[in-house]
Formats: C-alpha cells, structure tokens, sequence
C-alpha cells in the first residue's frame, strides 16, 4: 500500500509541479506527518525532489526528471483519456485503478501532450444511461467482474419475465456488457450461453472451481450476433397507414405531396404499434391490419368519452 502511496506523490509532483505537504496530504487521503516521511523515502531512494521553505514553499522535482512515454501522438493521447470512463470504473471497482492509470499517463506524457489530453477531460463527458429512467441498480456487478476476471463459476438466483419468474442457476461468467447504461452477463450453463441483466441478479456466489472459456468464444462477435438476432426479430409485422406530411416527417417516411400519403410500414408488435401510433394523433391514421384498426378506434372511444363526460 506505501509502495503505491509513493508512486503516486511522485507522479502528482510530475504532473503539477511545486506542491506543499498539505496538498499532498489532501490528495493522498494521509496527514502531513506521512507526507514528510514519504518524502524521506523518495529522497532516500534516489528521486531528486526538494523542498522549499516559506509561505510560496513547497516540494517538487528537479528540472527535466520525467519519464517520456515515446510514440505517442497527440490523437493516441486524445484517445486514451477520451476512451476511459470514470463511472464505469468506479461500478466494476476500478475507480481507483483507472485514476492512478491516468495519473501515470499523464505524468510519462511530453508537455505539450499532457495539455491536449487535460482538455479532453475537460470539454468531453460521457454519460450513458438515458433521459428516462435512472441507471440499473447493480448491487452485484462488482462481484460479477472479480468472477469474470478469476474465471470462476457463480451461483446465481436470478429474476426473469416468465415463469418462474425466479431461477437459481450454476453459470460460467465470460464476459460483462455495458450497453446504453444497462450491464449484461454473457455466461455459459446447462443451456448453452445464455445473456443475463446484472440488476436482476438477486444474490451471486462465487464458487472456488474454476473454468475455460470455450476455444472460439469471443465476447464482441457474440455480443454482435445477438444484437442481429434482436434487429431481426423487432419488426416482425407492418402496417398500412396514411399520414400527414408531419406525420411522414416524425416517422421518416418520404411524403407523396402536401396532402395525405400511404405507406407501408414495419411493426414490432399489434401492442407496440397501438401506442406507438397513438403518440401521432391525427398524423396518421391506420389502415390495416384490422386487429389494430379496431385497437386505436376502441381506444379513441374510450378517450372522446372520457373527456366528453
């Protein structure tokens, strides 16, 4: 743990130059006494940092002593920093880790790379889940990663859609997705691999026997494969509807002309469209297929009687 405090305080005096020992203390999350004797260990060590006395006083490194991470350019740099996401981190357990990566990027970097990589973290944010619901609580997804590290096998009690609706299941963890702001367990079972929602896992055991991930497994062509499987299975029906010009423009359908235009277009479901279809008010109105014809009109009904009593 020292070991780490040390390399730390010695990137931070790289990075920011003069620091005073209550700077440090404050960084490091230790007094000041501890800083002093850091210091007198780095000295000790051979690291050339001193100290200056005084109200403007404070430690810091000799001129030039810096370790250059060569090959580097400026749009590596960029990426690097852009690439790395502090809250995704902080939820699989790693804030820590990634700080101290960063840190000692940062401080291996040339000047003039170091201010471009700053100003990456300054202007660009990246925040995953959406506008409309607060990210999944995943109470288990730090247990999940260890597993998935380690290679070990978990017992799982899992919540799911159908009956029963609780399961408990010995899985093997391949790998965790992180997708719009929702983790996924990729993990093989009795029924082959099988994709999990790590906020309904109910409890997780991690079991001490360990296991191979199959030769030919690889997480993105799978994870890829899945997602093809879900594109095709989404819109499994169409529609016949006539729309307004603003309700071509809100469903991207290409208008006939300033009146009404017919067209044919793609549904996931009679209950999805039901609602989906509604949103467009009197944009649109639907043709076929019957059953949601007879839908929308009953709910029409309902609404004109709602607001007539």
């Amino acid at each position: 743990m020292r070991a780490s405090r040390l390399v730390t305080l010695l990137l931070l005096l790289q990075n920011r130059g003069r620091m005073t020992a209550r700077q440090l203390a404050d960084e490091l999350e230790v007094s000041v006494r501890t800083v002093y004797r850091d210091v007198e260990a780095l000295s000790g060590a051979g690291i050339p940092l001193y100290g200056d006395a005084g109200h403007a006083g404070g430690y810091r490194l000799v001129d030039g002593y810096r370790t250059r991470l060569t090959g580097l350019t400026a749009d590596e740099a960029q990426a690097a920093f852009l690439a790395a996401l502090p809250g995704t981190a902080a939820e699989l357990g790693l804030g820590e880790a990634l700080a101290t990566a960063q840190l000692k990027l940062r401080a291996a970097l040339p000047a003039e790379l170091r201010e471009h990589a700053g100003r990456i973290q300054e202007r660009f944010l990246l925040d995953a889940p959406g506008w409309y619901g607060d990210a999944d609580r995943t109470p288990h997804l730090s247990e999940v990663a260890a597993a998935v590290w380690e290679q070990r096998a978990v017992v799982l009690r899992y919540r799911r859609w159908r009956a029963p609706e609780e399961i408990e299941r010995r899985v093997e963890p391949y790998g965790l997705v992180l997708k719009a702001g929702r983790w996924y367990l990729v993990a093989g079972g009795p029924s082959g691999i099988r994709t999990y929602r790590v906020d309904q896992i109910i409890e997780l055991q991690r079991l001490e026997e360990q296991f191979v991930i199959p030769d030919g497994f690889g997480l993105a062509a799978y994870w890829d494969g899945c997602l093809a499987d879900f594109r095709a299975r989404l819109h499994t029906g169409e529609a016949l509807v006539r729309l307004t010009p603003e309700g071509c423009r809100r469903l991207g359908v290409t208008a006939a002309g300033d009146g009404w235009t017919q067209a044919r277009v793609p549904i996931e479901s009679i209950d999805h469209a039901h609602g989906e279809f509604l949103r467009l008010g009197s944009d649109v109105e639907v043709m076929a297929p019957a059953e949601l014809r007879d839908r929308i009109t009953e709910t029409v009904r309902t609404l004109a009687a709602l607001y007539q009593g």
